[in-house]
C-alpha cells in the first residue's frame, strides 16, 4: 500500500500528538502532516499540540494558522499543556519538545532534565494512547530520550522510535553531490549508532536504481573520502547549518520525520532500507535495549532490523565506540534515578 492508494473504506481519522509545538520545527512539520503527507490523501488528522504554559499562546497562533490554511484533511486542532490530555487516544505522537544544553552544562545536567521530560511523557502515553502507539522521538539527546520514555511507560519496543532519518537523509544528498545520482536513485545507505557525533553513514551496501554498487566507485568504505570528508560532513552538518544560517536545521529535520513516520505507516521499498533508532534486539552485537541506529525495513506497520549485514573491522570499532556512548548516557540516567 502506498499513501496513494484509495481505500475501499474510508479510514477513522488519525490523530496525532506533536510535542514543543510553537518551536520551529513543529511549525515546519504540522503544516505537512495536515496536507496528508505523513497519512496519505484519504486520511483525515486531528492534532493535539502540546506545549510548556509559557508557550501554549504561540501553539494557538499556529493552530489559527493551520485553521486558516483550509486543509481539507485538517480534523480538530486542540492545544494543551497538559500531557494526558494531549495523548488520549492518540494514535502517534512526535516528541520533539526537549531543553537544549546550557552553556556550561554537564551532560548529566541535560540528561536530568530532559528525563523530567520524557519520563513522564512515557507514562502519559502508556496510560492514553491506543494500542498501536507510534512515537518518534526527535529532542536530543533523542537515543536516550527515546529509551527514558519507553522505560518510564514500559511502552513495547516496537512502539518508540528516535530520529536519524536526518543523518540518513543527509548521506544520501552528499553522495548524490559526489557521484551525480538523484538522491531518489540512491539505495541501501545505512546510518549506525547515536545520534551525536559518534553516530557514522555507511556507503558498504550502496546502490543505484539499477543496483549498481557505489562504495567501490567512491574510494570503498574506509577510503579517504568516507572517513575524512564523508563521515565528518554528515556528523558536522546540522553545526555548519546553524553557523551559515544562524539558527538550526529545523525544516530539515521535520522533512526526516515525515519521511521516517510515513515509512513506518506505509512501508519501505522491498529493494530499500532506511536508518531507524529503535531499542536494540541484539543484533550486531548492540545490548538488547539500547536505542541505537540500524538499517530497517518497515514490514507490515513494524520496523525490522536488516539482519546479515557485514561491518569491516575499522567500523566495528565506530560503532562499538557509539553504542559505548548510548550505554554511558544510559547508566547515568540510571544513576540518577530518572527511570
Amino acid at each position: 500500500m502506498t499513501p496513494n492508494d484509495i481505500p475501499a473504506v474510508e479510514p477513522a481519522p488519525v490523530t496525532v500528538a506533536v510535542t514543543g509545538a510553537a518551536g520551529q520545527i513543529s511549525y515546519s512539520l504540522l503544516f505537512r502532516l495536515a496536507a496528508g503527507e505523513v497519512y496519505g490523501p484519504h486520511s483525515r488528522v486531528n492534532l493535539r499540540l502540546l506545549e510548556i504554559p509559557a508557550a501554549t499562546d504561540a501553539a494557538r497562533g499556529v493552530a489559527m494558522e493551520l485553521e486558516d490554511s483550509a486543509f481539507p484533511l485538517l480534523g480538530e486542532v486542540t492545544v494543551t499543556a497538559d500531557a494526558e490530555t494531549a495523548f488520549d487516544g492518540v494514535d502517534a505522537a512526535f516528541l520533539i519538545g526537549a531543553k537544549p544544553r546550557g552553556k556550561g552544562a554537564q551532560r548529566s545536567d541535560l540528561l536530568a532534565d530532559n528525563g523530567a521530560i520524557f519520563g513522564p511523557q512515557g507514562r502519559a502515553l502508556a496510560a492514553g494512547a491506543k494500542e498501536g502507539l507510534r512515537v518518534l522521538v526527535v529532542g536530543n539527546p533523542a537515543n536516550t530520550n527515546a529509551a527514558i520514555a519507553a522505560a518510564a511507560g514500559s511502552l513495547q519496543p516496537h512502539q518508540i522510535t528516535a530520529m536519524t532519518r536526518l543523518d540518513h537523509n543527509r548521506a544520501l544528498a552528499q553522495v548524490a553531490a559526489k557521484t551525480g545520482v538523484p538522491v531518489g536513485g540512491l539505495r541501501r545507505m545505512t546510518v549506525w549508532g547515536n545520534h551525536s557525533s559518534t553516530q557514522f553513514p555507511d556507503i558498504t551496501e550502496l546502490v543505484d536504481a539499477d543496483g549498481r554498487g557505489l562504495a567501490e566507485a567512491l574510494g570503498g568504505a574506509d577510503g579517504r573520502w568516507s572517513t575524512e570528508e564523508f563521515i565528518p560532513k554528515v556528523a558536522d552538518r546540522g553545526a555548519e547549518i546553524i553557523s551559515v544560517r544562524g539558527s538550526s536545521s529545523a525544516a530539515s529535520a521535520a522533512s526526516a520525520a515525515v519521511d521516517h513516520m510515513r515509512d513506518w505507516v506505509f512501508g519501505t521499498p522491498v529493494d530499500d532500507w532506511v536508518s531507524v533508532a529503535l531499542p536494540s534486539d541484539g543484533s550486531y552485537g548492540v545490548p538488547e535495549g539500547l536505542v541505537c541506529s540500524f538499517p530497517c525495513r518497515s514490514v507490515d506497520g513494524r520496523w525490522q532490523i536488516v539482519q546479515g549485514l557485514e561491518l569491516s573491522p575499522a567500523q566495528r570499532s565506530r560503532l562499538d565506540a557509539s553504542v559505548a556512548e548510548i550505554a554511558e548516557e544510559w547508566d547515568t540516567v540510571r544513576r540518577l534515578g530518572l527511570v
